[in-house]
């Protein structure tokens, strides 16, 4: 090794050294301290406008100003041309956020219209708030550069939209760039009665045309958790909140008619939020009205499981993420479909008798729910529900006389949710969830234990539950499942080494939704992520995992699945990724042959997917995926391809079609029970399509037309009967001749007005036409046009309803 005599530094490399040194020091210290800004105290009467041009005070502490670059190039300030200056002031009624946007090109702000909590093709301010600064949860308000409002209660794991409220917001477009003014009432937030406020603050600003966003106090992107890195505001003294207490009414009516019958109802009802104290609030649905919620997405199911659902009612939605901690609540056990099925009535009732109604929902009686957080972490939360008692109908052919059989019983749903936050990362849970039905029918316990514990500098976690179910029927039994999980949580390489054991008799399903039990996984993962431009792209991700299931009765392989990804995001913000994914030996299922303790081989197979995703702020965007699944069984095979596209006529209209298609050759499932009672399965040809079309056109950010219509085609023509053998193999069976071909068709079109005529109050108009079409035995018409057609010789339904609902605050009314 050669080592070459060194030149001598000169003063100006000396003096260059130090420089460097003084800016390391410097900045490192400028964006690991927390920022500091103070609001100062306004009159009691403050009038919302935009006219403001700057902001200017005495000292530089009453105004946010030097924003930092959260990505794409994390840490970068912010240029002198888009540099954003934000001042916060309050009073005994609410906060009042003042902010000036500069940018230099003001005519190229993009300001797409969009519907409420919808992110468009818009620039974006936020203000985040932590009222305990517990670095655990923020309430965060967004608005668009066109006006439109977003909010959220944002945790380390998630943002839940769902949560709404009343706050007031306005903007203004001008030849400098755009200001934001924001009044945020107490009522929407959470903090302790101390004297001398300290929150959690931050700002975020979004430039969409560049894929930029800043905040005032900085995120580290190498860390998971960005609450913990808000700044801080103080100045908020001595103020005396008013009372958090709110009634929304609502009145609504509906027409609908299909061939056979038309028919009219009206309904009223009333929501109540009470504040109980600063921390715990009072939600309660009296009468509830879910008739112009969104349409479940009805599907040709043919697996062994039943089809989730997503919730639309908005009382299970909004705040309900204490409720969701260890996935033991899904919330459409209450009111969905009744305990006692449709095919388990029928094996139920007389040769002579005939099912003339059977019910597929129940009716939510009422449902109330409190939750909330401490100043110390301790967060509580408490749901009730009660469901009416249904019944079916029952006609006698005999007799001709008719009696009722009661397919769900008056039911009590509870959860008790307990969550204490400490550290401002870590956690421990306990859950309890419980349902009650009347008379003899079956009852149910969960309860769970959960931990997420974090290192001081959010590198690290440590993870684990452990849960007790007991379901006490005609049978009661009791079951368990456990988890521990460790992962490296910082960095560009992250790793996860996870493991998990469920008991044959583990069961959560009567108000949660699980699919596997009795099985035992362990999981390994790593990740590596560049997200900081190159020369050559904006952010780049790669991971590769291995998770491998054994089921615990025979030891046998349930899953085996090695997957590989890779994301990178171009320079011009188109995003590039490629799944590849494996399973190298043969497996089994216990599910699909719909008998405990029986199983069906799975061949090894090889997933791969490809997608590209087209930058969404210009005019046309496009996402196209094509996906093959290759099985080492002959011909055996999965092809898929979706295609989504958006158009941007301008701020206000916009129109996007997805399309989503896959064919499925000498797919095998479970067909039948033959007269031996023997496990048939059905070789078929599986085809799927789901056409989905959306309109918008906003005629203000308050008012606005939406269209939206899905149609969905599938079939399973079966080609080949097999039964099923002891060890699991498949053979050929040529005497079993029913037909178990299935068809199905369905469609659904919204077209909807709403009108957000004051905060928290709504005009909504909803005219919806739905028909599903399904076919069993029969030689499947596999031509798409004449599918289509038969959706609407069926009996299509149409429903007109108009709806208002009016926010009325507890202190307007004393005044």
């Amino acid at each position: 090794m050669l080592f070459l005599p060194q030149p001598q530094p000169t003063f100006m490399t000396k003096y260059n050294i130090l420089l460097f040194l003084i800016y390391l020091v410097t900045t490192h210290g400028a964006y690991s301290q927390k920022k500091k800004l103070f609001s100062q105290k306004k009159g009691d009467k403050i009038l919302i406008d935009s006219d403001t041009t700057s902001l200017e005070r005495n000292t530089n502490t009453y105004i946010a100003t030097d924003f930092i670059m959260y990505e794409p190039d994390n840490g970068k300030p912010i240029p002198k041309e888009k540099r954003t200056e934000v001042k916060v002031d309050h009073d005994n009624i609410a906060i009042y956020v003042t902010a000036t946007l500069y940018d230099d090109q003001p005519n190229k702000i993009l300001k797409e219209m969009t519907t409420r909590d919808v992110f468009g093709a818009s620039d974006h301010f936020s203000v985040y708030i932590n009222g305990f600064n517990d670095g655990q949860q923020d309430y965060r308000f967004y608005v668009s550069a066109a006006g439109v409002q977003m909010d959220c209660i944002a945790t380390k794991d998630e943002e839940d939209f769902t949560w709404d409220a009343i706050w007031y917001s306005k903007v203004k477009i001008t030849d400098f760039g755009w200001t934001v003014e924001m009044k945020i009432p107490y009522a929407a937030l959470r903090f302790s009665k101390s004297k001398n406020q300290t929150w959690g603050l931050n700002f975020m600003r979004e430039i969409k045309r560049k894929f930029q966003k800043y905040t005032w106090n900085y995120i580290d992107t190498k860390i998971e958790n960005p609450i913990t890195q808000n700044g801080l505001l103080e100045g908020i003294n001595n103020i005396t909140p008013p009372t958090r207490l709110f009634f929304i009414p609502y009145t609504s009516a509906y027409y609908q008619k299909d061939r056979t019958a038309a028919d009219r109802t009206f309904k009223a009802g009333l929501d109540i939020k009470y504040g109980i104290n600063e921390a715990f609030t009072l939600d309660a649905i009296l009468v509830p009205d879910f008739g112009q919620t969104k349409f479940d997405n009805a599907i040709l199911n043919v697996t062994p499981f039943e089809q989730t659902l997503t919730e639309n009612r908005p009382f299970f939605t909004e705040g309900t993420n204490l409720f969701t901690n260890g996935n033991l609540f899904y919330s459409r056990r209450i009111g969905g479909s009744p305990i006692v099925d449709y095919y388990t009535l029928q094996d139920k009732i007389g040769a002579n008798e005939e099912i003339t109604n059977y019910p597929t929902t129940v009716n939510l009686i009422n449902a109330v729910k409190v939750s909330g957080r401490t100043k110390n972490g301790l967060g509580i939360g408490i749901l009730n529900a009660v469901t009416q008692k249904t019944d079916a109908t029952i006609h006698n052919t005999t007799t001709d006389t008719y009696r009722e059989e009661t397919v769900q019983p008056l039911t009590n749903y509870n959860v008790i949710s307990i969550d204490q936050r400490f550290r401002q990362n870590s956690s421990i849970s306990f859950i309890n969830t419980n349902t009650i039905r009347n008379g003899n029918f079956r009852d149910a316990n969960v309860t769970g234990l959960l931990f997420d514990l974090s290192t001081k500098s959010n590198s690290y976690n440590i993870y684990g539950d452990y849960k007790f179910s007991t379901v006490k029927d005609f049978e009661n039994y009791d079951g368990y499942k456990t988890a521990l999980g460790f992962s490296k949580t910082a960095g560009k390489l992250r790793y996860d080494v996870s493991a998990k054991y469920l008991s044959k008799d583990y069961d959560t399903n009567d108000l949660s939704q699980l699919f596997y039990t009795n099985y035992r996984n362990g999981y390994i993962g790593g990740s590596y992520r560049i997200v900081n431009p190159t020369k050559i792209f904006n952010s780049l991700r790669a991971r590769q995992s291995v998770s491998i299931d054994i089921q615990n009765a025979t030891n046998k392989l349930q899953e085996v699945l090695v997957r590989s990804e890779f994301k990178v995001s171009t320079l011009k913000n188109d995003v590039f990724e490629t799944v590849f994914q494996f399973s190298p030996v043969e497996t089994f299922d216990f599910y699909e042959p719909r008998v405990a303790g029986e199983y069906v081989y799975i061949p090894k197979y090889i997933n791969s997917v490809l997608s590209f995703v087209s930058n969404p702020n210009r005019p046309l965007s496009i996402t196209i995926e094509p996906s093959i699944t290759a099985y080492s069984e002959k011909n055996r095979n999965t092809y898929g391809l979706y295609f989504s596209t958006k158009y941007i006529a301008n701020p206000k209209l916009s129109l996007s079609f997805t399309s989503e298609y896959f064919y499925k050759s000498n797919d095998k499932g479970f067909a039948a029970f033959d007269n031996n009672d023997n496990i048939i399965f059905g070789k078929r040809t599986r085809e799927i399509l789901q056409n989905d079309f959306f309109g918008k056109y906003a005629i203000t950010n308050k008012m606005s037309f939406n269209l939206t219509a899905r149609y969905y085609w599938s079939y399973s023509d079966v080609l080949q009967f097999q039964t099923l053998q002891p060890e699991g193999r498949l053979i050929d069976n040529n005497t079993f001749t029913d037909n178990k071909n299935r068809n199905f068709n369905s469609w659904n079109f919204d077209l909807a007005y709403s009108w957000w005529f004051a905060p928290g109050s709504e005009i909504s108009i909803l005219y919806r036409n739905y028909s599903q079409v399904s076919a069993n035995g029969i030689e499947v018409e596999k031509r798409l046009s004449k599918n289509f057609n038969n959706v609407f010789d069926g009996n299509l339904t149409n429903i007109f309803s108009i709806r208002l609902r009016y926010f009325i605050d507890y202190n307007t009314l004393v005044k």
